[in-house]
């Protein structure tokens, strides 16, 4: 490339992000470290809102900085060598800290930060690809990095943002919108679609080089459709009409990595086991849920289950949670940190004679398991209080959870 390109790209970039609005301030925005020995490494879903997360943190800073946006098309043809055309372009602002926008679309990236790092510069990256950064940064910049996920809106999130009181009411509207800030501010669900299309081509089909584009399109319209229940690659195999279960699991770490979908193991002290057994999957958000749903209303439960994943994931990492499956057949949605801090939440829409019994002893199956005399079982409406078998269970309004979860 040319130097007057990269200024140039550079140049209007930050010129368009200096006139996008700061927006809602998000709640892990205090909690980020001002560092300078170490890259701080925002990743997290196509348009969650990373970059206003970097910009709000650097305003905050009061810092001149650099910014330049990776994944813009007019860089296709930017290789290793164009790194030291953007030094110069760099050195000629001045700035010492340097935010660079959906990294992992420059090959050598890592590299290129802990060079930045090793001269003494604050550097500050998003990237929306799990398994392209972690193994960059595990490779070049182990013990220089800090990662924080971001996801979209959560639920206390969206009740700020549109100034509503949190309950049931608009918890409702949450499960159907979700949390992408740019589509709750237009209500325009091409935005949502624009966005699943733009991950599975871009980031999926493109990069690992996917002929059959129907598969996979059909493997996360299943997945989608069939949120919190229990799936195996054979099934999926069947449902997709691939040949391979191999091919199922090459595509599921691909929906990963993008964070398009998560994958809940059952719990089981051997590694062997877990892997073997079925997994929950769960959406990034309940929106696109509602934006491929047919059923939407019908399957409130799974939705609900949904959310809950969702807002347990804002302090609970992936590699921390669990559902469990008993001796006796019992089931628990949830179980948190089972080795250090065990937790058991168990969700349903709500209790009734015809599910009590069943929600209630997969959760006494679970607390017995790990030995503990407290749960909870979260609903969508009804708040209540159950001691039996000397365990102590608390029933919570799904937004009433949400609420207190986070301030955990």
């Amino acid at each position: 490339m040319l130097l007057s390109e990269i200024q140039s790209i550079s140049d209007t970039q930050k010129l368009k992000l200096e006139k996008q609005e700061l927006g809602l301030g998000r709640q892990i925005l205090s909690g980020l470290p001002n560092i300078q020995s170490h890259a701080l490494v925002i990743s997290g879903i196509r348009r969650c809102g990373k970059s206003t997360l970097l910009r709000q943190f650097v305003q905050n800073l009061n810092k001149p900085y650099f910014y330049f946006n990776f994944d813009d098309i007019r860089l296709v043809s930017f290789s290793k060598a164009d790194f030291g055309l953007l030094d110069k372009v760099i050195s000629d602002t001045n700035a010492k800290l340097l935010y660079f926008d959906e990294i992992q679309s420059a090959q050598y990236w890592e590299l290129y930060v802990r060079q930045k790092l090793d001269e003494g510069f604050q550097v500050f990256i998003t990237g929306s690809n799990a398994s392209l950064l972690s193994r960059e940064l595990g490779t070049y910049l182990t013990g220089r990095h800090i990662t924080h996920e971001l996801f979209p809106f959560s639920y206390n999130e969206f009740i700020r943002f549109f100034s509503l009181e949190p309950g049931c009411e608009s918890l409702s509207n949450y499960l159907e919108k979700g949390g992408f800030p740019e589509f709750l501010k237009t209500d325009n669900t091409s935005i949502l679609t624009q966005l699943q299309s733009d991950i599975l081509h871009r980031d999926i089909m493109i990069r690992y080089r996917i002929r059959d584009a129907a598969s996979l399109q059909r493997l996360f319209v299943y997945l989608v459709s069939n949120a919190s229940q229990l799936l195996s690659p054979s099934k999926l195999t069947r449902m997709v009409n691939v040949k391979s279960p191999t091919t199922v699991l090459e595509y599921i770490s691909y929906l990963e990595a993008a964070y398009l979908v998560n994958f809940l193991p059952c719990f089981s002290w051997s590694v062997k086991s877990q892997n073997l057994s079925p997994k929950k999957a769960y959406i990034a958000d309940t929106g696109i849920i509602k934006s491929l749903s047919f059923s939407f209303s019908e399957n409130l439960g799974a939705i609900l289950e949904n959310f809950v994943f969702n807002s347990l994931r804002l302090t609970t990492p992936s590699s921390d949670m669990f559902y469990f499956k008993g001796k006796n057949g019992g089931e628990c949605d949830f179980v948190l940190s089972p080795q250090t801090n065990p937790k058991c939440i168990q969700v349903t829409w709500e209790l009734n004679t015809n599910n009590q019994d069943r929600e209630i002893n997969g959760m006494l199956e679970a607390l017995d398991f790990f030995n503990l005399d407290y749960g909870v079982i979260v609903t969508y409406d009804t708040e209540d209080i159950i001691l039996t078998a000397g365990k102590k269970i608390d029933v919570i309004p799904a937004w009433k959870y949400a609420c207190t979860s986070y301030k955990e």
